[in-house]
């Protein structure tokens, strides 16, 4: 007794926040609350009261733990409480009303390819304007890199940015996913997928289907049409910058800040990231050397990983990589191959930080830019066992590298209790408060703390966010802005935030933030989209980043 009344005291007690482990609200492992299928579970008397006032703080754990148990992982108790609401489902009218479903549905679909069948007939597409509406944005963003004055980039960065975030209100105030599929029939396993695709795009604008890897200069469209004029020069500026005896890096850099031909992505990577010379004639040394270099570690270090020392790192390593997107690429056994010895041979020769979960995510990018260098399909859909041996270990070596550049600036992010990630956070929440109030205190009305939602965009580089496209064509900007990855991306996690602004003033509760910050609706953006998220971080960095305490109260 007297042991239970002390705990009790201890959570009574009317302390400041208790630091402690950052755990993953929801993402692949953990589905998010199905409020709809646990309804009935829920007792009237225990409902928080509708009001949109500050919710009453909680004065003892229990009571903590129960008004907070449906916004985290609750663990083994699904199983029960799916069995619980089994129990009460009437089997004969679920059928019922899932057939009334799917014949509404079927017929929804027919009105709709009806009318699309008349719109087509009437109007004729324009392929002109469409290029020329597509490249807008575009050419507002290389405005920001041009030979103008300070005052020429500030007035483009405002314009990009009315272009964008204006526009985009109006666009996709309607496409936000849906957070749960309770609502979808109840069916054969087939009927079942069939109702989620179809309910899913409903819930998106109306865009053709896009590659996970899509040629970045036009990756609103499938497949890969020929090159516009405009996409054929940028290309031809590329290698002309390229093809000279000593490359000029800072002219690269502002070609690059816009987007880089995946013709040339693979070079410029190397050189922007420092892993290659900038003179032509030491390149192929240099890369012999470190190639012989990174398989000497292999030989040196990788037989050590079942050692007592290092067996927990492997361990870990194992279990993270089949967690990785995109699934179809990295569950092929020759990819974990190559992937566990990376992760493995860096957290050896970086004792410091060691691996940490996040790492693991940092790789896949340049792996499928420098598996580009010798295929012409797309890579979801090749068998990366096909290539050849030495192709593979460039491959390897090459990401290896490469990775290693990057987390030389950001190795504080991964060092005990991380730090960099610690800090960037509250630059993040003083920047939010200062950009957007609005946004600021609705998440602080609801006690939603930045840590819980952005630690994961700090630890994974909006990876877990955006689709890979996109963290491809973020990752040419990052590459070609001065400390773009660790200072840069301050600034495009919070116009990222705010970009959601319609949709996260419309949440009234803890619950339903912590849903929507973790399950951004992205899947359907492009190049366009990632463009004008950087032409605002651009902004808010032209504004902020020589003048910090212009953020701070």
């Amino acid at each position: 007794m007297s042991s239970e009344g002390n705990k009790k005291q201890f959570w009574k007690r009317n302390t400041a926040k208790v630091p402690g482990s950052i755990q993953h609200v929801y993402g692949a492992q953990h589905p998010p609350f199905d409020p709809l299928l646990h309804a009935n579970l829920i007792k009237a008397g225990n409902k928080p009261p509708l009001t949109p006032g500050k919710p009453k703080k909680a004065t003892t754990f229990q009571e903590f733990e129960s008004i907070t148990s449906d916004a985290w992982d609750v663990g083994d108790d699904d199983d029960e409480l799916l069995a619980m609401a089994a129990q009460n489902l009437n089997i004969e009218v679920v059928m019922e009303t899932a057939n009334k479903v799917i014949e509404n549905h079927s017929k929804l679909q027919e009105r709709q390819q009806q009318q699309q069948l008349q719109l087509d007939e009437v109007f004729e597409p324009d392929t002109k304007e469409e290029e020329e509406e597509q490249g807008e944005v575009q050419e507002v963003v290389e405005e920001l890199h041009g030979n103008g004055e300070d005052g020429e980039q500030e007035e483009a960065a405002e314009t990009a940015a009315e272009l964008s975030f204006g526009s985009e209100a109006g666009s996709y105030s309607d496409s936000r996913l849906v957070k749960s599929f309770s609502e979808a029939p109840i069916g054969s396993p087939k009927e079942l997928a069939g109702e989620r695709a179809l309910h899913r795009q409903q819930s998106l604008p109306h865009r053709p289907v896009i590659p996970l890897v899509a040629r970045m200069a036009d990756q609103n469209t499938s497949g890969t049409p020929a090159m516009t004029d405009r996409e054929a020069s940028r290309l031809d500026k590329f290698r002309q910058v390229l093809a000279g005896p000593n490359t000029d890096l800072e002219e690269l850099r502002k070609l690059s800040w816009s987007g880089i031909p995946r013709q040339v992505r693979p070079i410029t990577w190397k050189l922007l990231s420092g892993y290659l010379p900038a003179n032509a004639e030491r390149r192929a040394n240099t890369l012999q050397r470190k190639r012989q270099e990174y398989f000497g570690f292999i030989e040196q270090y990788y037989d050590s990983r079942n050692d007592e020392h290092h067996q927990d790192t492997y361990r870990q390593i194992h279990i993270d990589i089949p967690r990785m997107s995109p699934e179809t690429l990295v569950l092929q056994p020759k990819v974990t191959e190559i992937f566990e010895r990376i992760l493995f041979i860096w957290a050896i020769r970086h004792p410091a930080s060691g691996y940490v979960q996040g790492i693991n995510d940092l790789v896949t990018p340049f792996f499928v830019v420098y598996v580009f260098e010798y295929i012409e399909e797309e890579v979801e859909n090749f068998d990366v066992s096909s290539l050849q041996e030495e192709a593979l270990r460039n491959i390897e070596a090459d990401s290896f590298w490469c990775m290693s550049k990057l987390l030389d600036g950001i190795q504080d992010n991964y060092t005990f209790a991380q730090p960099g990630i610690q800090r960037k956070v509250k630059a993040l929440e003083e920047l939010v408060s200062r950009i957007d109030e609005t946004v600021h205190r609705h998440l602080q009305q609801y006690e939603v703390e930045y840590l819980q939602f952005a630690f994961r965009w700090m630890n994974n580089l909006l990876m877990r966010e955006l689709p890979l496209r996109c963290t491809i064509r973020l990752w040419d900007t990052y590459q070609a802005e001065p400390e773009g990855f660790s200072h840069f991306h301050l600034y495009v996690c919070a116009a990222f935030l705010v970009r959601w602004r319609k949709e996260i003033l419309e949440e009234k509760d803890f619950q339903g933030l912590m849903i929507l910050l973790q399950n951004l609706s992205t899947m359907h953006w492009g190049n366009e989209e990632v463009s004008v998220l950087l032409a605002e971080a651009y902004r808010l960095k032209f504004a902020f980043a020589d003048a910090p305490n212009h953020y701070k109260r």
